[in-house]
């Protein structure tokens, strides 16, 4: 039961975020949305920012595992980096206010919040260099961490955004993947 209500209140952030930004959403609306008392919301997060974080990842740690489970399955580490990829650019691409938001925050004074949601998010990611083949995943995840990260800035720059395909042509040459591997996403938001 905890567990989900846990959970019901990353749930209820990702949607009010996205629905009306970061400044117009209150703990006590997320505690509404959620269906859960406002303290339970401090019990289990410090603040707004730390929840937003961890509402993010967790989203991200979803989309991520849906892409790489999708049919067809595939144990192919050059498919799955490919697909963790697109899944990437994709929430860039289809969540742009809440994935601004949530790299605004990491880079504010707080920074980088690790939560068991991040922890998920990490493991599949570095599941995923381990399938690709990564002689040393422990220096090669953070790269692609990184990497993924200024992707996505990219995506999201106000004024000067980078194409989502130039993007992930970058990010597919870097690995050696080939074009018609993963899902790109629709330049357009829309898949």
């Amino acid at each position: 039961m905890r567990r989900r209500s846990r959970e019901r209140l990353l749930q209820a952030t990702v949607e009010l975020v996205a629905e009306r930004g970061y400044e117009a959403t209150t703990l006590g609306d997320i505690a509404d949305r959620a269906g859960s008392a406002r303290g339970l919301v401090s019990y289990y997060f410090p603040g707004k920012r730390q929840l937003l974080q961890s509402a993010v990842h967790r989203l991200m740690h979803m989309t991520l595992a849906s892409a790489l489970e999708r049919e067809p399955r595939t144990d192919d580490g050059r498919e799955r980096l490919a697909r963790a990829i697109d899944a990437v650019l994709t929430l860039a691409v289809e969540q742009p206010l809440l994935m601004r938001t949530h790299m605004a925050g990491i880079l504010q004074a707080e920074g980088f919040v690790r939560c068991p949601e991040q922890q998920r998010l990490a493991a599949i990611l570095r599941d995923t260099m381990a399938r690709y083949g990564s002689p040393d995943v422990d220096a090669d995840y953070p790269l692609l961490r990184a990497l993924l990260m200024g992707a996505v800035f990219a995506v999201l720059l106000p004024g000067a955004p980078m194409s989502p395909a130039r993007l992930r042509a970058e990010l597919f040459q870097r690995y050696g993947l080939d074009w018609e591997s993963g899902r790109p996403p629709a330049e357009d938001g829309r898949r």
